[in-house]
């Protein structure tokens, strides 16, 4: 193992701790990064929603279905696509379901909560179009955060680097959340990587940021801003897929991932180009005829 002076200079230090012990609880910062992502994509959505006719209730509802869909969603992927994690000799299939320990495939995520979504937007009589129009940048801003648990579990890094600004990556042991110590008590340091948490973190919110602004400057059609958030997300995730070095299954020599990006980037954009030109998603149809016909009679008997 590599000490930390074996490689002078600057380095993204990497904690040495990835959870907290409260009693009989145990606080896993990778989840608290996943909590804080869909609070702050949650605030965000119901702000858009209502600039679309919708109402913060409604946008709540509907992530109330969403959330717990998509969380099962991501799960299932992750499991299904790293199957040899978990199952087979030697392995502990009931690491399935330590969510915690990390682990969250974002398309079966994606896939679930659209489901969750749909039904909250029947239920609560929201347009399904409006509705994740209005979630794509959160969404974004939430996967951004939610990086940075892979970063307590010192996890999602690429190959070996010198640049100034590589990430120390240490030995962890994911039951207790602790990293691996030496005979002398220091904590076992892997190496020095290339901080691919960090790139797909920056990049969700650039991307964000850039879907708001052609959100306000363009009229795109419903549906289309979604579209677009699977264009730009799957545009970053085929790079950083590529610039890994953990394990992963692979098709014809690459990662899974990789493929599904490539895929969904070409289906996300063939999406777009087909509901660029589609009305504005509003979130309750013919919501401005009804205020206008509440307020008509007000008007009338103010002159």
């Amino acid at each position: 193992m590599l000490r930390a002076s074996v490689l002078p200079g600057l380095f993204i230090p990497s904690p040495t701790v990835s959870a907290l012990e409260l009693g009989p609880l145990t606080v896993r910062f990778y989840a608290l990064c996943i909590l804080a992502g869909i609070v702050l994509g949650a605030w965000l959505t119901a702000r858009r929603l209502r600039a679309r006719g919708g109402t913060t209730a409604q946008a709540l509802d509907i992530i109330m279905w969403a959330v717990p869909f998509g969380i099962i969603g991501g799960r299932l992927y992750h499991v299904i696509t790293d199957n040899q994690l978990y199952f087979g000799p030697g392995k502990d299939p009931w690491g399935a379901f330590r969510i915690w320990e990390g682990g969250l495939g974002i398309w079966g995520a994606v896939a679930l909560g659209l489901v969750g979504a749909a039904i909250g937007a029947r239920r609560t009589g929201a347009s399904l179009a409006a509705f994740v129009d209005a979630a794509a940048p959160g969404l974004l801003l939430a996967q951004g955060l939610g990086r940075w648990g892979n970063w307590f579990n010192n996890e999602l890094y690429g190959a070996p680097t010198d640049l100034p600004w590589k990430l120390q990556i240490h030995a962890m042991n994911p039951a207790t959340g602790q990293a691996v110590t030496a005979g002398d008590g220091t904590p076992e340091i892997l190496g020095y990587f290339q901080p691919t948490f960090l790139y797909e973190s920056l990049w969700c919110v650039a991307a964000a940021l850039l879907l708001m602004f052609l959100d306000r400057r363009y009229t795109l059609g419903a549906g289309s801003v979604f579209a677009l958030y699977i264009v730009f997300y799957t545009a970053g995730r085929f790079a950083f897929e590529l610039m890994r070095s953990d394990f992963a299954n692979t098709i014809m020599g690459l990662r899974v991932n990789t493929w599904v990006s490539a895929l969904l980037f070409l289906a996300g954009l063939g999406l777009f180009l087909v509901l660029r030109s589609r009305p504005r998603s509003e979130a309750t149809a013919g919501s401005t005829a009804s205020v206008d016909a509440v307020k008509a009679p007000t008007d009338s008997e103010a002159s």
